[in-house]
């Protein structure tokens, strides 16, 4: 008898996760979440709005209200499924008298990786997020950018098939946020999922295949990237030169004119084409014309503003199965 759970197409699939705390507070108010296996998802929204207490919900730290759904297409909190999901917690502490060595053998050890392979792994992922020559220190004496680099490779030693990692960017520097970025490409390529929680919108943006808005408890927006951010919401054109002559004309278009610069709201190709005419024919040089596309920031901002005028809107429907 085939089990229909194993074939969802979903490495992730939460429905109606509700927590509340004491009579009045409610963390999560029917949260729907569905993670495609095989890509990166990330999880964001304002603090306060449940993030992370639904991802402690996903890996049975905090036990929820209520919840359905499923984790690699078994029941939440499925022990087989918790051995093959790495987990990286946000502010995680390790204990200081071991060393980076023996903190990934003691975590792999407790998701029964055996030994022979804990040790290659071990290896593996040191020298993979550059901490090989730390490898025998005690983490006492580790930066908080390096406790981080070991937490990631902590999370993967199961080699899982579902990462999940609470701001896995935190305490890194700019090429450390790199690294980890070029990591979470790889862990896709080889077919693992990936759920990250973030307030780094930027950083999200560079790898993430869909998102989900989280805001007071509740989904607000969720969705491919691409679908969402691909709208341009203005042309910048440059130039070099005195546009006094064509100013009048431009603003008549809808043109903000700043010094070498116009300013147009929008994506209508004629209004930004004969911009460009009106400048050039000025005996102008356009130096660029550069389109704003909308961000994460930018919908961030709008599912906030849309929360804030309707305190008690329902929660976003569930989206088809890819």
């Amino acid at each position: 008898m085939v089990d229909i759970t194993e074939m969802t197409n979903w490495g992730v699939d939460l429905i109606d996760v509700r927590k509340t705390y004491g009579r009045s507070i409610h963390a999560l108010r029917g949260v729907n979440i569905q993670v495609g296996r095989g890509e990166i998802f990330g999880l964001l929204g304002p603090n306060g709005a449940g993030k992370s207490t639904l991802v402690k919900i996903m890996m049975t730290v905090v036990r929820p209200t209520h919840a359905l759904g499923t984790i690699l297409g078994r029941p939440i909190g499925h022990h087989g499924k918790l051995a093959r999901t790495g987990y990286l917690p946000e502010n995680h502490r390790f204990p200081g008298y071991l060393t980076g060595n023996q903190v990934l053998h003691h975590f792999a050890a407790l998701a029964h990786v055996p030994g022979a392979v804990r040790k290659k792994n071990a290896g593996r992922l040191l020298d993979r997020l550059g901490m090989t020559k730390w490898a025998d220190t005690r983490v006492s004496k580790y930066s908080k950018g390096m406790l981080q680099r070991l937490g990631i490779a902590q999370a993967l030693m199961n080699a899982p098939e579902l990462v999940v990692l609470d701001e896995p960017t935190d305490g890194l520097d700019p090429m450390g946020r790199r690294d980890v970025r070029e990591l979470l490409v790889e862990l896709k390529e080889s077919g693992t999922t990936v759920f990250l929680n973030s307030h780094l919108l930027s950083e999200l943006e560079m790898v993430c295949d869909r998102v989900s808005i989280l805001i007071d408890g509740l989904v607000a927006r969720q969705g491919r990237l691409a679908d969402l951010t691909d709208q341009t919401v203005e042309y910048r054109i440059s130039y070099t030169g005195n546009a006094a002559a064509v100013r009048g004309k431009l603003v008549a278009l809808g043109a903000t004119v700043d010094e070498g610069e116009a300013i147009l709201a929008g994506c209508e190709a004629d209004k930004v084409n004969h911009a460009i005419d009106l400048i050039r024919a000025a005996g102008l040089m356009i130096d660029s014309v550069i389109p704003k596309r909308v961000s994460l920031e930018d919908i961030l901002a709008e599912a906030l503003a849309d929360r804030s005028g309707s305190a008690d809107a329902a929660p976003v429907a569930r989206p088809v199965s890819p």
